[in-house]
């Protein structure tokens, strides 16, 4: 069992033909992805390196079956984009661009969610269960599909979860799904939308979450973990040292009237019983003592 992706899942590439979107279309069909479509408007009945293009999302999931896209296209559009994979019934729907403004995904969330479509980023890496689907921008080969034990993982930073995925394979902890869910302050699934998923998978021994400073998704989450979960969970949450109101990295991650900093993340994950790492080169660490493998 997979969650939310597994190698039954048919991707569109909407904006197959740009730079970006040729490349990771290439790399996610190397990786075994089935890539069974590309979307560029006005460039309907061509071929991009073998995979059909369309004009529109609608007829790659009519003549293709496609169930799943990932959006490369510019910010200005891709909340048309967005709204377009709803509309044509794909079930996820994840969105690599970044620069998105907030207004515009505040709309596209509310009319996804009016869809019961599933969506991922913006601006996030995408999802992956090793061995058997990628669908983002994530390295492929440094994800582990069989190990020790298998964690989930869910995360706001896309590099902080390469770093938490190396550390992992090479402590022999497979994944059994990691979700890049964004670093913008609106994404379209958070940690509690998440986590449920992972306690329901049969393959998941234990959850990884990487947090950041800005909002109470962390702090959500923490209290879900309490009252929901069996499955122990890790923490990191990134941003010891971000002064108050200052964005570090993410659009999201910006402490504001003293709420949302990571001391304060870190306290309420620790109340609710997850193991927190103090550092990132501790998270390996803390998920093996977690799943008493250390």
């Amino acid at each position: 069992m997979s969650i939310i992706v597994d190698q039954n899942t048919r991707v569109v590439v909407q904006g197959i033909t740009g730079g970006e979107g040729s490349f990771h279309a290439a790399q996610m069909k190397a990786y075994g992805t089935k890539v069974v479509a590309g979307v560029t408007p006005g460039k309907g009945g061509t071929q991009h390196e073998g995979t059909p293009v369309f004009n529109g999302v609608a007829e790659a999931v009519r003549k293709e079956g496609a169930n799943a896209s990932i959006i490369f296209v510019p910010a200005s559009f891709a909340t048309d984009a967005i709204m377009e994979s709803a509309d044509a019934g794909i079930a996820v729907i994840i969105c690599i661009t970044e620069g998105i403004p907030t207004l515009d995904m505040v709309k596209a969330v509310r009319y996804v969610a009016e869809k019961k479509a599933r969506l991922i980023g913006p601006n996030c890496p995408g999802i992956i269960s090793p061995g058997k689907c990628k669908i983002g921008i994530m390295p492929g080969d440094t994800f582990l599909s069989e190990g020790k034990k298998k964690v989930g993982l869910i995360s706001r930073s896309g590099t902080l979860t390469y770093e938490a995925v190396k550390q992992l394979s090479e402590l022999g902890i497979a994944q059994s799904t990691a979700i890049g869910i964004g670093g913008d302050p609106i994404v379209g699934s958070i940690f509690t939308d998440l986590l449920p998923l992972f306690e329901a998978d049969p393959e998941t021994q234990g959850v990884l979450v990487i947090g950041e400073i800005g909002g109470n998704a962390e702090e959500d989450a923490a209290r879900l973990v309490k009252a929901r979960m069996k499955k122990p969970v890790a923490a990191f949450v990134a941003g010891m040292t971000a002064p108050p109101g200052r964005r570090m990295g993410h659009a999201g991650a910006i402490i504001s009237g003293g709420k949302g900093t990571a001391t304060e993340k870190i306290q309420v994950f620790r109340e609710c019983g997850v193991a927190v790492a103090q550092s990132p080169a501790e998270i390996g660490s803390t998920v093996a003592k977690m799943l008493k493998l250390a």
